[in-house]
Formats: C-alpha cells, structure tokens, sequence
C-alpha cells in the first residue's frame, strides 16, 4: 500500500497541503450474483475494493485495474454507480487529502480470487444477503450497485 511514486513528486513540492484525488471503487458481481469483497491488511475490516487512478488513466480502467491487483480477479466495468467527494483525511505523517470516488458495478471475467499484493489479508466472494461486517461506506455502493436507478450523486456538501 505504497504511496505512488507521481504523489511523492507532489508531496516533494507540496508538503503536506490538501490534496484533492482521484479515486475509484469497483463493486464486482459474478455469474451467482455474489460480491468480491477483501478484508483489508491496514484496517483488518471487510471493504469492496477501490484505489486511485494513475496520470492518464481512465478511471473504469483503474477500478479493472485494482481489482486484478488486489484480488487477482478479472473485470470488467459496466457502469458508473456513483460519485461522491470524500470527507479530507489526515495520515499520521500529515499529509491531507481529499478523494473523489467513482463507483463502478464491476462484472467479473476471469481469474481465481485470492490475495494478491499487500493491500489484503483476505479476499473472498459473498453472498449479498450473508456479508461481512461493513462500513456504511461499502454498504452504499453494494446497494446502489443492485438498483437499476440513474448514478447518485451529493447535491450538498455534507452527504
């Protein structure tokens, strides 16, 4: 869960000062209508997946993208759930930023889910009516994820 490298540059310049990001969540189904969820190694919680785009990159391309690297799962997204700026978050060594989240409900093609990379202590598909214990962050967009509405969206800040 390194920071990337094109954010060190900026934070070499930058310093600490909100930075204002792209972010990603992918909300991936399979052919049984069970969601991929992993159980993240900072926190030890439950969580869909999700990370930041890189310079350049289509945002349906980083959901596909991360899901692959963190799950070993291929994806394929097919629509936009959601999009919603994030609260500001503060890490222990002061750097602040503030993500922009695009939601995607992600098909899955390919792959055996399994621990990928570090972000993960567990990976594993559930059923949507027996989930994990999961923020109401996560819950969300598995929800949004099954309605066939328009793509939500905050209209005040405080949403």
């Amino acid at each position: 869960m390194g920071t990337p490298d094109f954010i060190r540059d900026i934070r070499a310049t930058a310093g600490h000062q909100l930075l204002l990001l792209p972010g990603v969540t992918a909300v991936v189904f399979d052919d049984a209508g069970r969601v991929l969820l992993g159980r993240r190694s900072d926190t030890g919680k439950w969580s869909v997946i999700g990370g930041i785009g890189e310079p350049g990159e289509e945002p349906a391309l980083t959901a596909e993208r991360e899901v692959y690297e963190e799950t070993a799962v291929r994806c394929v997204a097919e629509r936009v759930v959601l999009t919603q700026a994030l609260k500001p978050v503060q890490y222990a060594n002061g750097d602040r930023c503030q993500y922009v989240d695009i939601t995607f409900r992600c098909r899955a093609v390919g792959g055996e889910a399994r621990v990928n990379d570090d972000e993960s202590l567990e990976v594993a598909w559930f059923d949507v009516d027996a989930l994990p214990p999961l923020s109401e962050f996560s819950l969300f967009r598995i929800k949004q994820s099954l309605t066939d509405g328009p793509t939500w969206f905050a209209r005040t800040p405080d949403a």
